[in-house]
């Protein structure tokens, strides 16, 4: 775990079996600012920013034959127990029904993780927003698994903390 000393957010970080994830909290405040900048009010963006927002990165370091990543396989668990993520679909049916601009909810739908792709050799990455689903404050674990060839790859942050 590191922290910004500037906005005190808070990122972890880890590299195994050729990939390597990051999660990093987002400023409640920066939050808010960065949907409402793209025409959300604050009452219509409140549920999704209160819902555990993290900015995150997976990137390929060593994976020859490719990094197929599905969001579906991004799990988080506390105590051992099993947290279902809200997916991107979810969310957009949710902010379909508080307002009808369609450009806010296409910026809404591109500042999110992407749901399926293959991370191609040598470096490839991506990044977006991941609603956790939990409180503010909540602490959890997360798991990515990804294909490759064939085979199940997985890698693990553990205590991983909402932005309080």
């Amino acid at each position: 775990m590191s922290k910004n000393s500037d906005s005190g957010s808070k990122s972890w970080e880890i590299s195994a079996n050729g990939a390597n994830l990051l999660m990093r909290q987002i400023p409640l405040d920066q939050l808010k600012a960065f949907y409402i900048s793209r025409g959300f009010s604050l009452d219509q963006i409140e549920p999704y920013t209160s819902s555990c927002v993290f900015m995150t990165v997976l990137r390929n370091d060593t994976v020859s034959s490719g990094l197929h990543f599905k969001r579906k396989n991004l799990t988080v668990s506390q105590g051992g127990k099993s947290h279902p993520l809200v997916s991107v679909e979810d969310w957009l049916e949710r902010l379909s029904k508080v307002t009808d601009k369609n450009s806010a909810l296409i910026a809404f739908r591109w500042a999110q993780f992407p749901i399926d792709q293959v991370f191609e050799p040598g470096g490839d990455w991506n990044q977006g927003m991941i609603s956790v689903g939990l409180p503010p404050e909540s602490q959890f674990d997360a798991e990515v698994k990804w294909d490759t060839e064939g085979k199940t790859a997985t890698i693990k942050l553990q205590g991983v903390e909402c932005v309080k």
